[in-house]
């Protein structure tokens, strides 16, 4: 019998004893021990949990060890990029991420206004747009299927054409391409603008421009001026008051979305664009119209070549209409350059007009008065050399002073006028404004023709008297008779009334410059003599009902381009009694007549006329009271 103890002691006895035996016929055979190494351990198929595929080789503790330390190292320059990134230069990257979607836009400054002495509008900005496409963004773009829209530049002419009344099979030629900048249409009015804005095209640009606009066509188109598309003057006022009209540019600075939209909240600047000054002129809208179509009438129905005419204000030297036959429309000026008025930069002979200035210098200077008698030959030669004649054959006349100024006489005006030196005759002319600019504030003036007085020739020293071997523009001519109708004071033309500037501050222009040139008495005996030539001589076609009205009728020969020609004029005061208005109406070789009195006197009339009635001048009181032409 086996006791739990011998039990015990036997399985103690079993567990130590070697695993492996072989047992061969009974007897116990030692397991030989497997010699020392690796050992590898099979585990079935679909065994779990079961030990290790295999034995770890040297080589892979090698890679593993590389790639561990090639990740810790990637992770190191990743964090540190991200340190660098936003910590130490994340502002700096920030800002140039936000400035590679800003977009600045230039923001033009409007152009200033012209406008007539009443505030009429004679040269104005109006909001334009211009439309301009990208042809290479063009190219993307994808039409679709309902409604029918072909891709690129046929499917965005397609959709454009109607919106800008264009052809699309023309406007479709004009987006093919590699262009990154074409207009295709300028001047756009605003709805139309905005339909295509809405649009969203990528590709198709709306600029905003300001485009000069013109309201009364030729109107004044000759003073004016115009510019070009880019809205620089050219010429006119436009060009020589270019600098102050033009406005000051500004700019905006947007942060935009991927299709050039501003992003709500996001970073915006503008520097505000300043509109240029405004121009107050001294023209009247309504005068300017009567003296252009009564010259344009005119000049058609004498057959003449050209022709000028001026309403001045005799006391302030303003300018209320200023007029050239054939006058620019600004807004289509075609081929027009240089000087558009002919009035400030043509010259010519001023002829009968000049017998003024002698006729002023002789009473000035005591060697006759209004009354002085003499008689007046066809022909006369004051130095025996050089002849002179009237413009119509006839007998002896007895005429005063006022006679010969009234029937025009050349013959009794060199009489009357050898006795003045000849310096005295230089200095007169030139008093009166002769050889020099008026100062009138529009471009291409001319200084017009006063030689001095050793350059004259023999007969030039006769032929000045009455208006020859002289030449001066039709403002230049016109002043003269503006001066005597101001008791003698010269005050120089000007057409600028004043400036409003873009804050509604409005200044005055400065006061023009006056001269005396020759005693207040004096110009009022002129004056009244002047007279004479409307009542009672070669202008009588100039009367206006009503009204006293003096004047002086003018012929005289012109060259132009080697061609001699004829200018025939008349300039006058009205009214007499009390001046308000002084009148010139030139006509550069007129076919039905060479005489101002016949072809010139009438346009006077009509126009000084109507300017007083638009000024509202009262008619004279009482009738002229004139000095006898005749002894």
């Amino acid at each position: 019998m086996t006791t739990p103890v011998a039990r015990s002691r036997a399985r103690t006895e079993q567990t130590r004893r070697p695993a492996s035996t072989n047992r061969v016929a009974g007897t116990a055979v030692p397991r030989q021990r497997p010699p020392a190494g690796p050992r590898t351990v099979v585990v079935p198929p679909g065994t779990r949990g079961g030990p290790p595929a295999g034995p770890v080789q040297p080589g892979s503790r090698r890679r593993m060890a590389f790639l561990t330390v090639l990740v810790v190292l990637a992770l190191a320059v990743f964090g540190g990029r991200l340190v660098y990134v936003q910590g130490l230069r994340g502002s700096v990257i920030a800002e140039q991420a936000r400035n590679s979607r800003l977009i600045s836009v230039a923001l033009l400054g409007g152009r200033g206004e012209i406008t007539d002495a009443d505030g009429k509008p004679l040269a104005t900005s109006v909001e334009r747009y211009d439309i301009s496409v990208n042809q290479r963004l063009v190219a993307t773009f994808a039409g679709s299927a309902n409604p029918a829209v072909p891709d690129g530049p046929a499917g965005v002419a397609a959709i454009l054409a109607p919106l800008l009344d264009m052809n699309a099979a023309e406007l479709g030629g004009t987006l093919v391409g590699n262009r990154q900048f074409v207009y295709i249409r300028k001047g756009v009015l605003p709805e139309v603008a905005r339909e295509v804005r809405k649009l969203g095209l990528s590709g198709v640009n709306v600029d905003r421009v300001a485009e000069r606009v013109y309201p009364n066509g030729t109107l004044a188109g000759n003073v004016i001026g115009f510019v070009n598309s880019n809205g620089v003057g050219l010429a006119g006022l436009e060009a020589s008051l270019n600098p102050r009209l033009t406005g000051k540019a500004g700019s905006e600075t947007y942060e935009s979305g991927r299709k050039g939209q501003a992003i709500p909240g996001g970073y915006s600047q503008d520097t505000p664009a300043t509109q240029g000054d405004s121009l107050q002129l001294t023209l009247l809208s309504d005068v300017q119209w009567k003296a252009q179509s009564a010259l344009d009438a005119q000049v058609a129905a004498t057959g003449s070549d050209s022709g000028s005419l001026i309403v001045m204000d005799t006391r302030t030297g303003e300018i209320y209409a200023l007029a050239d036959s054939g006058s620019v429309d600004p807004n289509h000026p075609g081929d027009a350059s240089g000087s558009l008025s002919s009035a400030v930069s043509d010259v010519f002979e001023p002829g009968s007009t000049g017998k003024v200035i002698t006729m002023s210098a002789i009473l000035d200077n005591k060697i006759a008065d209004p009354l002085s008698q003499w008689e007046v030959p066809y022909t006369y030669s004051p130095d025996g050399h050089e002849t002179f004649k009237d413009s119509h054959e006839h007998g002896l006349l007895h005429l005063t002073t006022t006679g010969v100024l009234a029937e025009s006489s050349n013959t009794g005006t060199v009489m009357i006028g050898q006795n003045l030196p000849v310096q005295t005759r230089y200095d007169y002319l030139s008093k009166f404004g002769f050889g020099a600019k008026t100062g009138i504030e529009m471009p291409g003036e001319s200084n017009g023709i006063l030689h001095p007085v050793d350059s004259w020739q023999r007969r030039d020293k006769f032929a000045v008297l009455f208006g020859q071997a002289v030449s001066v523009t039709a403002i230049q001519a016109t002043q003269v008779f503006a001066t005597i109708a101001n008791g003698g004071v010269r005050v120089q033309p000007h057409i600028i009334k004043g400036w409003t500037s873009p804050d509604g501050t409005y200044t005055p222009a400065d006061a023009p410059a006056s001269t005396q040139v020759v005693s207040a008495e004096t110009a009022k005996t002129v004056l009244t003599m002047m007279q004479s030539v409307v009542d009672d001589g070669t202008g009588s076609s100039a009367a206006i009902p009503g009204y006293q009205v003096a004047g002086k009728t003018g012929t005289a020969q012109n060259w132009v381009g080697g061609v001699q020609g004829i200018t025939s004029s008349f300039i006058g005061v009205a009214p007499a009694d009390d001046p308000r208005i002084a009148v010139a109406v030139i006509l550069h070789n007129p076919r039905t007549s060479v005489y101002g009195g016949t072809v010139a006197a009438p346009v006077f009339s009509d126009v000084a006329g109507y300017t007083l009635s638009e000024l509202g001048v009262a008619p004279s009181g009482t009738p002229s009271t004139l000095f006898p032409t005749t002894w």
